[in-house]
């Protein structure tokens, strides 16, 4: 890898850890409004609500200039949104302000890997971003967690420039402004990635022939025969990955006895399974053998449906270790596990297919187009999912039973996606389709 490569990794990191440090503090601002329990997860719904509106157009504004400019932009968006989160803007709409600098700033960030790197590279770039934006929704999980806590939103509170109301007084308003400065530590880093020397044609303006263009790489990755199982893949699992988050949330409350800070902790012991899991593939997954980790994720979906079973009353609350003010007991161990085990089996097989659907839509099209549409299927999962879990929330119903449902439907539908590769195959061999060039016009 060269060194742009390791500039790209670090923007993404920091712009990553905002975001979801960002999630947690607009979370807390909820609660501090005294919001509806319905109303947390479409925090989510609308922050990838653009990703689903604009899919049509941030592909082309992707490939209209070098990708650093681009991921500049886009990260000043993000920026705004924070400041308008700041200053009384609705949670909701503040949050999709940031998903609208989010949606334009993904097909640059993908996009970019495939104008670097020749396709032998891809799984284990996509690895190591993987790896890296797991390691920063973590810590920034873990980050707005704790700067949502009474002791260090006490101490950030207490700096109050004297004489002067800053207008900052509560937790989530302290935390909301470290993490616009994370958001400019990411703009200045965007800054310094280089230009590819990559040019793509002249990009449409006109709405009407953008949806059109769209509509058909669409159809293109969709009836491509390798482009249509990793598009189905990654659109499950970003789906399910959004709707995890807020589940394990919910689940800790009720299952395991945490507050919002503890949970959103808990959160990120997931993610240290899905950096596991992601790492692993890059350094044993070549892309030509990508498809051969589909049964992983059957896998996963089972382990979830495990989740439903625990709670800490089935073992006693015996203090094993202490890190810092964190306090691990054995009732716990059993929930670590199996969160770390979920996490490792969704970074081992959706990396591959990340990688894999990379590659075709850098054949069939453009970086910039094809990440768009990769981003539009999958959000409009995201989006399906976290309704449905929204509807159940307000329904009242427990939340086990949304576990085992939600574990369940994971698995059928990623064994229903193993027998249409299989028919696939039997119809027509296309795994030597895998490292091929991009076509030339």
């Amino acid at each position: 890898m060269n060194r742009s490569f390791y500039i790209i990794m670090a923007a993404q990191f920091f712009s990553s850890l905002a975001d979801n440090a960002l999630l947690i503090a607009a979370i807390a601002l909820l609660a501090q409004l005294s919001a509806p329990a319905w109303m947390t997860p479409l925090l989510k719904l609308f922050f990838v609500l653009s990703y689903v509106v604009l899919a049509a157009f941030v592909g082309a504004f992707a490939d209209s200039r070098p990708k650093g400019n681009v991921m500049f932009i886009t990260n000043t968006i993000k920026f705004v949104g924070c400041v308008a989160m700041l200053f009384g803007g609705h949670p909701l709409l503040s949050y999709a302000i940031v998903g609208l600098g989010a949606a334009a700033y993904s097909p640059a960030k993908y996009g970019i890997l495939t104008e670097l790197l020749p396709p032998e590279k891809l799984v284990a770039a996509n690895g190591w971003i993987e790896g890296l934006t797991v390691g920063s929704i973590i810590l920034g999980t873990v980050l707005g967690g704790v700067l949502i806590s009474s002791t260090v939103s006490q101490s950030l509170l207490s700096l109050d420039m004297p004489s002067i109301d800053t207008g900052i007084d509560t937790p989530a308003e302290s935390a909301i402004l470290i993490i616009m400065m994370i958001y400019v530590i990411a703009a200045l880093i965007n800054l310094k990635i280089p230009d590819t020397g990559a040019r793509y044609v002249a990009q449409k303006t006109n709405p009407i022939e953008l949806i059109k263009d769209f509509s058909v790489c669409f159809k293109t990755l969709w009836e491509d025969r390798l482009g249509q199982i990793s598009l189905a893949v990654t659109t499950l699992f970003w789906g399910a990955g959004a709707t995890l988050q807020f589940i394990v949330i919910k689940w800790a409350q009720v299952a395991l006895h945490m507050n919002l800070s503890q949970g959103a902790i808990l959160q990120a012991i997931s993610a240290v399974g899905v950096a596991g899991g992601a790492v692993w593939a890059a350094w044993r997954v070549p892309l030509r053998n990508s498809l051969n980790v589909l049964p992983y994720g059957i896998a996963m979906g089972l382990v979830v449906c495990v989740l439903a079973i625990y709670n800490s009353d089935m073992l006693p609350n015996t203090p094993l270790l202490t890190i810092g003010k964190m306090q691990v007991t054995l009732n716990l161990l059993p929930a670590y596990f199996l969160l770390i085990l979920v996490g490792w089996l969704a970074g081992y097989f959706v990396v591959p297919m990340n990688a894999l659907l990379q590659h075709r839509g850098h054949v069939l099209m453009s970086a910039g187009h094809s990440i768009a549409v990769q981003n539009f299927n999958e959000n409009i999962s995201v989006l399906g999912m976290l309704a449905m879990y929204s509807l159940l929330i307000w329904l009242d119903l427990p939340v086990q039973y949304v576990i085992i449902g939600f574990g369940l439907v994971v698995s059928l539908i990623m064994w229903l996606v193993i027998r249409r590769h299989a028919r696939n195959q039997a119809e027509y061999d296309s795994m030597h389709l895998i490292g091929e060039h991009k076509h030339q016009d």
